[in-house]
């Protein structure tokens, strides 16, 4: 069913700005603009802090997250906003969140590892190269930050949930836990051939999603799992997998999980 929605829940993506209400952003979360010379563009970020990151000179651990569109403010999102800055102020948690818009027509492109025979798609190796050489310098210029990678994590949902799996295979070194969320692993078979080629998985991770998604998420998510658990000893509680009854593929089910996927994944 997900499958066949792709192509209508893209374009709804783009509209997504088109929604005329008033911001639910809080006074915490800005926005900016970067060159994106991996991407050939220029992207917008949105950038939350906790409230006492004024007050205080400590650092921070960061997350980076897609399709800021969705995150913060009601106004910009399609059918609500994951309500990232309330949900971490409910906790005062102590981080810096990084989210990355996505790119409207070029939203599958960026977010896919490989190519869809339908779909197309392909370009998250210069998505990911555009977030570790040029976005995650810039922020840890700008902001005090923690730049280990037990201190950088990475999380999405759906596309944005299957590039930040591939982003932990292919930069293991910058990412050290990961919220995968409904992750698109449907779109090619090629990214369980590169997680069973992978030696060792040492990221932390963090697997949701719902029952009533669609006919394969709850058994490609067990799949890729499974394929975790080859790389490590389940001893190290490194994984934790949560399946929704009765959960649909929406920002409902996203915001609901997102508070306690950061507490286990921890800053």
């Amino acid at each position: 069913m997900i499958k066949k929605l792709l192509p209508t829940l893209a374009l709804l993506f783009f509209l997504s700005n088109t929604i005329a209400q008033e911001s639910t952003a809080s006074k915490q979360v800005s926005t900016f603009t970067i060159e994106a010379p991996e991407l050939k563009t220029t992207k917008k970020i949105w950038v939350y802090l906790p409230k006492n990151y004024e007050t205080s000179k400590k650092n921070y651990s960061v997350i980076y997250m897609h399709d800021a569109q969705n995150l913060f403010d009601a106004k910009t999102s399609y059918a609500g906003e994951w309500n990232v800055d309330e949900k971490l102020d409910s906790i005062n948690a102590q981080l810096i969140v990084i989210g990355i818009e996505h790119g409207n027509e070029k939203r599958m492109d960026e977010l896919t590892p490989f190519k869809n025979e339908k779909y197309g798609g392909g370009n998250a190796d210069a998505y990911l190269e555009f977030i570790v050489n040029t976005l995650k310098p810039e922020i840890d210029q700008t902001y005090r930050t923690k730049t280990k990678k037990k201190n950088t994590l990475i999380m999405g949902s759906s596309l944005g949930g299957l590039v930040s799996y591939y982003a932990i295979l292919k930069h293991p070194n910058v990412f050290g836990k990961a919220g995968v969320f409904s992750p698109s692993f449907w779109f090619s078979d090629k990214i369980f051939d590169l997680a069973e080629s992978t030696k060792k998985i040492k990221t932390k991770i963090y697997f949701m999603c719902g029952d009533k998604e669609s006919e394969d998420m709850v058994a490609d998510m067990n799949k890729m799992e499974h394929v975790v658990n080859t790389k490590r000893c389940s001893c190290l509680h490194l994984n934790k997998k949560e399946i929704i009854s009765g959960g649909k593929h929406s920002e409902k089910l996203w915001r609901d999980g997102f508070t306690e996927a950061i507490l286990w994944l921890g800053y």
